[in-house]
């Protein structure tokens, strides 16, 4: 397995508030664990909330016992979920934060994903696809087709995020799992990545690669020159399929 995380202030804003965690290494019962969060709220609330709900999920993985992946991964979530939303109910100054999530676990040829929010999970092979679903306005029109995809990008409502961690007391949380091929390529990125460069583009750029952080960098800086709008979170993950296959 290889992997590389990266996250990037961009060129608009004042604070990170993007949040990536990656490990090779077990994680308490998963076998690996990457992360990326995306904190939303005035002053450091953002910031404070994307690290807190990645913290705070990292810990209650390592203290569940269970061995199944998806009831592992959907506790932790729903506990960083009330830990984000008690912290907002206790300091003023952090009232109303929250943060999106989108995580995947790698077992054998198989990648399980959860996400909430519009940070986004994509599979990258012979061609680009989008694995998760963003929660949000936009995205939701297009769904029921009345806007494009090339419309929405542009959207002046693209912001509104429909479902988000530490809002209220109870998350709904997506889960996906995907069958991997020896040369996939999983992408997790906040929307600092995919408001600011096009799906073919970062399809170009980790096909042309000639490793993950190379592949990273190249993403972060393409979000960059094309204005930078927000924060950029990247974590690459090449897990090593054809191990597991000759086993």
């Amino acid at each position: 397995m290889k992997s590389y995380s990266v996250t990037d202030v961009g060129q608009k804003r004042q604070v990170n508030q993007d949040y990536v965690y990656a490990s090779e290494e077990p994680v308490g019962n998963l076998p690996n664990l990457f992360v990326v969060a995306d904190g939303m709220g005035g002053h450091n609330a953002g910031d404070f909330a994307s690290s807190f709900a990645v913290q705070t999920l990292v810990r209650t993985i390592l203290e569940d016992e269970n061995q199944n992946p998806i009831k592992v991964i959907r506790h932790a979530v729903e506990e960083a979920n009330r830990k984000v939303l008690e912290e907002s109910k206790s300091h003023a100054e952090m009232a109303g934060m929250g943060t999106t999530m989108v995580l995947v676990t790698i077992i054998d040829d198989y990648a399980y994903v959860a996400n909430v929010g519009d940070s986004r999970l994509y599979l990258i092979e012979d061609q680009i696809l989008q694995i998760t679903k963003d929660h949000s306005l936009v995205q939701e029109m297009v769904r029921r087709g009345l806007i494009t995809k090339e419309e929405a990008r542009e959207h002046p409502d693209k912001n509104i995020i429909t479902r988000v961690l530490g809002i209220g007391p109870e998350i709904e949380v997506d889960f996906f799992d995907i069958h991997l091929k020896e040369n996939s390529v999983l992408l997790l990125c906040s929307d600092g990545l995919s408001n600011m460069v096009a799906d073919e583009d970062i399809w170009r750029i980790v096909s042309t690669s000639r490793e993950m952080k190379e592949a990273g960098m190249r993403l972060v800086s393409l979000a960059n020159e094309n204005g930078g709008k927000d924060n950029i979170a990247v974590v690459l993950v090449q897990p090593d399929t054809k191990e597991v296959q000759v086993c």
